[in-house]
């Protein structure tokens, strides 16, 4: 293990359910993988499930660009020792820190992109517009940008751009002019006003029980943390990393994600080389939405390198 952060028993209170794990684990253990690499470490608890079913040989490295979640991961998989690699990096950059492990070519790779509810339960870091607290956002808290910087300094075109290209709301014109109307008096700082300006410009609650913040407040989370680009990245350089008959599964939450890589997985197959493991998305079982409904827009991919 090559981490150590701090950890209290309050961390241990928001450990992430992870999605899907079975589905998971089935897939990308059928091939008794050495090299595994999850993408999205966050608290370990995908890691720890396949550390638990993999050969006792083999070795998994996590990236997270949470250092508070990696503190959590480290202390779960400190049994595996050696086994478990953590490092605190985007999955952008997954080729310079398999290098660094010495994993020049991997078995599996796993990136679920949803957000860690270890985060997102925590009302200092910004996420949600359920819980009062900075406007904020950043998953790496090393960074320089956060949703306040752009609420309070972005123009209205800008803001409503990112609004409806990253959260698909249609509502976002009048979203951006709301925002850029009350920074004047004074700069947005807290979840609780933005949700309230968005509340008051597209009114209330939408079909179905969704607020009307969700869309705005994933749009600003996107943003800040450059996920689209980061997902790019990972989907244009993580399959050549893998070695034959290695496997790669991508759990996303929203439709701009599940394009993707549905395009991506796609492309590859079509080129030769690779094959769909996964036609159609996997999608989680009414029994783990009834008990984890956050899971509910969870679709599940599978693409596998052919053998040689």
């Amino acid at each position: 293990m090559q981490i150590a952060l701090e950890y209290s028993e309050s961390s241990q209170s928001r450990i992430h359910e992870p999605v899907m794990v079975a589905e998971v684990t089935a897939l990308l253990l059928e091939r008794r993988p050495l090299r595994i690499v999850d993408a999205t470490v966050a608290t370990g608890g995908h890691a720890l499930a396949l550390l638990e079913a993999a050969p006792p040989a083999a070795c998994l490295l996590g990236l997270d660009r949470d250092a508070q979640a990696l503190s959590v991961a480290a202390n779960r998989l400190e049994r595996f020792g050696a086994r478990a690699i953590l490092r605190q990096a985007d999955f952008a950059d997954l080729e310079a820190n398999a290098d660094e492990v010495g994993f020049m070519q991997v078995d599996a790779v796993l990136a679920d992109l949803g957000m860690s509810s270890f985060a997102l339960e925590d009302p200092s870091r910004g996420f949600s517009f359920r819980h009062e607290g900075p406007l904020d956002m950043r998953m790496d808290l090393g960074q320089s940008l956060r949703a306040c910087d752009i609420v309070n300094q972005e123009s209205a075109e800008e803001i409503a751009r990112i609004i409806y290209e990253y959260g698909e709301e249609r509502g976002s014109r009048r979203i951006a002019r709301a925002i850029v109307e009350a920074r004047r008096r004074r700069p947005i700082a807290t979840t609780g006003e933005l949700r309230t300006l968005i509340e008051r410009a597209i009114g209330g609650r939408r079909r179905g029980g969704v607020h009307p913040a969700t869309r705005t407040f994933q749009a600003l989370r996107i943003a800040v943390n450059h996920e689209l680009e980061s997902l790019e990245a990972l989907l244009e350089r993580a399959p050549a990393r893998l070695a034959s008959g290695g496997r790669m599964v991508v759990i996303s939450y929203h439709s701009l994600e599940d394009r993707a890589v549905k395009r991506r997985f796609r492309e590859l197959a079509a080129g030769g080389g690779f094959m769909l493991v996964t036609g159609k998305a996997m999608r989680p079982s009414a029994e783990e939405v009834a008990r984890n409904p956050r899971s509910r827009s969870a679709r599940l991919r599978c693409l596998e390198r052919c053998a040689a």
